[in-house]
């Protein structure tokens, strides 16, 4: 078994995988969280790519009561041998699927590190079915998730113009640095029009690299609209029932520069510097806001 793990992870140092897994940690309300979650793998999967999304809390608050998954049907219980993989996956349409992680916390609360590595190969085995894995994660008070896969995967954080969700945005980067060392993650900013979101990236960009040494990628923003609150009353993804409103395009640019990263073998840590470049000015009264909500 040894020589088995030790090949395995040659392995994975010499291929570029063929699938871009995104650990995906929002300041917002459930509501709001899920929203860009589902939003985002269904648009995925428009643009032709076999798309999982993975209910990684231990809560039940995320993606799980939405789409409505059994509570007992978990990579969990795969893990354990108690069921198949193929029970544990909803379809949801030709090219998306969804399935959950764990039942709650009192059982995440009992993993040993046998069952911890069992699961991290069962979560892998799903993720290589697929070309872009969206992963719905809650980080602990100390900043612990729940398999050490979603450390090594691209972190994607989603917060809105709010001061209060700036303020939870800096401390959830700064906790998940000390705790883990990341030097890296990709920013998406909901409710926010497009100039007003990029000031706001801007300046908590710049307070990263400068307090905590690190880099900030904007991958994009979602601005207000009332197509993408239609949608989700519909139960729809907005690129499905309106394909031409200002949410479904923002979401479009969102994953194709995603799709395009993950073609290309790139990582937001290899894309920042660039990025550095081409930020818009920086504010400093904006910044001097900043400096006074958020603690170093």
């Amino acid at each position: 078994m040894a020589k088995f793990d030790q090949a395995e992870g040659l392995r994975r140092l010499l291929e570029v995988p063929r699938q871009r897994v995104l650990t995906c940690l929002s300041v917002l309300p459930p509501a709001e969280r899920n929203s860009l979650i589902i939003n985002l793998a269904a648009t995925f999967a428009r643009q032709g790519r076999q798309t999982l999304m993975v209910d990684a809390h231990a809560r039940h608050c995320g993606l799980s009561t939405w789409l409505s998954l059994k509570n007992h049907e978990t990579l969990l219980e795969v893990a354990r041998q108690r069921c198949s993989m193929e029970n544990v996956m909803k379809n949801l349409s030709a090219r998306l699927c969804a399935t959950r992680l764990v039942h709650s916390m009192p059982q995440f609360a009992r993993f040993n590190a046998v069952e911890s590595r069992a699961l991290s190969k069962v979560f892998d085995m799903a993720a290589s079915k697929s070309d872009m894995v969206v992963v719905d994660c809650e980080a602990d008070l100390d900043g612990s998730l729940l398999l050490s896969s979603f450390y090594e995967a691209d972190l994607l954080v989603h917060m809105s113009c709010d001061a209060q969700s700036i303020k939870h945005t800096y401390s959830l980067i700064k906790l998940i640095n000390q705790r883990h060392g990341r030097q890296s993650c990709g920013i998406v900013v909901s409710g926010g029009a497009g100039e007003q979101a990029e000031r706001v990236f801007s300046n908590l960009s710049l307070t990263a690299r400068k307090y905590l040494g690190i880099e900030l990628d904007f991958v994009g923003a979602v601005s207000d609209d009332a197509h993408l609150r239609r949608a989700t009353e519909l139960g729809r993804a907005v690129v499905d029932a309106f394909p031409a409103s200002k949410a479904a395009g923002a979401f479009l640019k969102i994953a194709d520069r995603l799709i395009s990263m993950a073609h290309d073998g790139l990582r937001f840590d290899s894309v920042s510097a660039f990025n550095v470049q081409t930020q818009i000015q920086f504010n400093a009264q904006s910044y001097v806001t900043l400096n006074a909500q958020v603690e170093y």
